[in-house]
């Protein structure tokens, strides 16, 4: 496949556009509309979602084949840009500071190139909103994406760039568990308020509250298999608007972090179980809550061997390495995985100048991405597809 200097000026020039327009969220209008610009005339099959500002593209080739699902997600991220620049969000508050703006020009790039290879069967091009958190990927299974191309897809594929940590230019994997799950859980202690002169007359969940996020680590430490581990860290202690008033409320939150399905349920009992005792133990009452965030992400060892295989074959055995243990941040492409085999791949995107072991990462508002991996993730995307339906 060609991918000249004009090819990868393309990609450049997209991939700044779209950083200029970082949006949040599931609604991104002005980053739809720049998707469906730049694929405009390549006679793909274009929809657009109706709960969120999704795009679905499907390239049909001229001989029968099945249907292969390639996923760039969109968002950006509610985080004020550092630095200045020709190309810096023009958006306060909002920056493209986890890459989706490099992988949706990938995809573009990827586009492109597969119709000129005319695969046998089809590709279905998932441009996804609301991966940070929002659950985009859900809500475009649920609106049909896995049934765009008339079957469902044999295999699906995502990449994603990473700003520190990995040299530029290497693709990292792993078969089964590469992401872990995320959950958010609030603990909401309550009591009875007074004034801080008179505390005994009171009944503070100030106390409560503090016990309960230093007892979280013991607890858990305590109830999960240390070969299954879990990461659970406190984000959030709430209490109190006067300095001279004992509040009524003191509200915990953590985020939580597994491996397994067995693991997050026993890490969550074990929270909730101890909040309970402390809670009785300082005479005040609690209420725990979990809002479910996306589940384990979980690569197909075959598909994964292949993707694997596929880098390798392209770009060098030097371009691939395997991970030796998943990541601890979590990705809800993990829902079209539940669904179709497929395989999640990190590109590192280091700046050159920059050392991967102390360059700003993502989601930081320093973080700096190299352009030069753009045409090889859009490649790749495409080889993927290409081989996968040969």
């Amino acid at each position: 496949m060609h991918t000249g200097t004009r090819f990868h000026r393309d990609l450049v020039r997209l991939r700044r556009t779209l950083h200029r327009i970082p949006e949040l969220g599931l609604r991104l209008p002005r980053t739809q509309e720049a998707v469906l610009d730049a694929l405009d005339g390549t006679g793909l099959e274009l929809r657009t979602g109706e709960g969120l500002s999704s795009v679905t593209a499907v390239l049909r080739g001229s001989r029968p084949g099945p249907a292969v699902l390639l996923r760039a997600d969109m968002d950006a991220l509610p985080i004020t840009e550092e630095g200045e620049g020709p190309f810096v969000s023009q958006h306060p508050g909002a920056m493209h500071a986890c890459g989706h703006d490099m992988h949706t020009a990938m995809l573009v790039g990827a586009a492109r190139l597969l119709r000129e290879a005319d695969p046998a069967g089809s590709v279905v091009f998932m441009f996804q909103p609301g991966e940070e958190g929002a659950g985009g990927a859900e809500l475009m299974v649920r609106e049909g994406v896995l049934e765009a191309a008339g079957e469902r897809p044999v295999a699906a594929y995502a990449l994603h760039v990473v700003a520190s940590m990995l040299p530029s230019g290497l693709f990292v994997s792993r078969p089964g568990v590469v992401l872990g799950a995320s959950d958010t859980m609030r603990l909401a202690f309550t009591g009875a308020g007074g004034h801080s002169a008179m505390p005994h007359t009171a009944r503070s969940p100030v106390h409560a509250a503090c016990a309960a996020a230093n007892a979280v680590h013991t607890a858990v430490d305590a109830a999960v298999d240390p070969f299954d581990p879990v990461v659970a860290t406190v984000t959030g202690v709430h209490a109190g608007e006067a300095d001279n008033a004992v509040p009524a409320r003191a509200e915990v939150t953590l985020s939580l972090r597994s491996y397994s399905a067995q693991a997050r349920g026993r890490m969550c009992e074990a929270i909730e179980r101890t909040a309970r005792g402390i809670a009785s133990a300082h005479g005040v009452e609690v209420e725990a809550g979990t809002d479910r965030g996306y589940p384990v992400t979980r690569n197909d060892p075959q598909e994964t061997a292949f993707a694997a295989a596929t880098v390798r074959e392209v770009f060098g055995e030097e371009r691939y390495a395997r991970l030796p243990r998943p990541l601890p941040a979590s990705e809800d492409f993990a829902h079209v995985l539940d669904e179709v085999p497929g395989a999640y791949l990190s590109l590192g995107a280091c700046p050159a100048g920059r050392d991967p072991a102390t360059a700003a990462p993502n989601h930081s508002a320093g973080a700096r991405f190299d352009e030069g991996v753009l045409s090889d993730g859009a490649r790749l995307y495409a080889e993927l597809a290409l081989r996968r339906l040969t």
